[in-house]
């Protein structure tokens, strides 16, 4: 009797190798098949759904809380089925409602393949107004936090927590939330809107040796590390939302402008060949030969 082949690693597993070699990984931020297959395709194991490009991409506006559950997981099989070995972590939100809402956002990420998924402790629906992130009770969030750890056992999901109250609340708080999301068992942590250096370094203390995340865009109050200062700093996943989503835009009105200046396309356009190797129109053509008629 042949020997059973080996089972594949899962895509949980994977992150977890990913992570326990030296050095920070770079999670680009995609919202999309194309800017997926384009992430795997150069050389990136990993990729962040990013709640900000998926609202940028399908709202054309902010991330103010307006995506729902169903939007965000169609557009992660978009993602995963045009890169199906990428390590997908799935921006998860709030959950999407309470702890049961959080239990089904897990469980829906972890059986369609992602690697972890995002959870965090803000109040939805938000205060109308951009600034400013209002957030649950300690103990709500706890129970968050707890929920999703349970829903992660099926599929061994990783679980990152996150806590925005540092603006409203104060950096104890969230250095307590952050202590109390490692007891849960959360894998990955994440303190938003630090205000300094000695805050990265309190938060990535209390994180008690498990991999903190960084948003390493530009735009915060204060200035973005460097890939180099934060991985001396000691974060262990850095993501970049608006890395592609910026350029990608920029591009869209360098054609736009183009068009209305009475030329077909802009000078940064790629070549007709390479946009169709890019799109995989051979690739196609190669998979279809054999079921061609006559």
């Amino acid at each position: 009797m042949t020997a059973a082949a080996p089972a594949k690693p899962t895509a949980p597993q994977r992150l977890r190798a990913v992570l326990a070699r030296p050095g920070l990984v770079v999670m680009p931020a995609v919202w999309d098949g194309i800017s997926a297959k384009m992430t795997a395709a150069a050389g990136f194991e990993t990729a962040f759904l990013s709640g900000s490009c998926v609202a940028a991409s399908r709202l054309g506006g902010p991330d103010l809380d307006l995506l729902s559950f169903a939007e965000m997981f169609d557009s992660f099989q978009m993602v995963h089925g045009a890169a199906p070995d990428l390590l997908v972590l799935a921006d998860g939100d709030h959950g999407y409602g309470n702890a049961m809402n959080v239990q089904r956002t897990v469980a829906a990420y972890g059986r369609a393949g992602a690697a972890a998924v995002l959870i965090e402790d803000k109040i939805t629906p938000r205060a109308l107004t951009a600034a400013g992130k209002p957030c649950l009770p300690r103990a709500e969030a706890r129970m968050k936090i707890r929920a999703a750890v349970e829903a992660a056992k099926d599929s061994g999901i990783l679980v990152l927590a996150r806590t925005d109250c540092r603006p409203t609340q104060g950096i104890d708080e969230a250095v307590a939330r952050i202590e109390m999301y490692v007891e849960e068992g959360a894998d990955i942590l994440f303190l938003d809107s630090p205000a300094d250096d000695a805050e990265i370094q309190r938060a990535i203390a209390a994180a008690q040796g498990r991999p903190s995340f960084v948003v390493l865009s530009p735009g915060a109050p204060r200035a973005t590390p460097s890939q180099k200062e934060a991985e001396a700093m000691g974060f262990k996943i850095g993501t970049f939302p608006t890395g592609m989503l910026s350029p990608a835009i920029a591009g869209i009105k360098l054609g736009l402008e183009a068009l209305k200046a009475g030329e077909s396309e802009s000078k940064a356009a790629l070549p007709p060949p390479e946009l169709r190797t890019l799109l995989g129109y051979g690739d196609y053509d190669a998979r279809a030969k054999p079921f061609i008629v006559g």
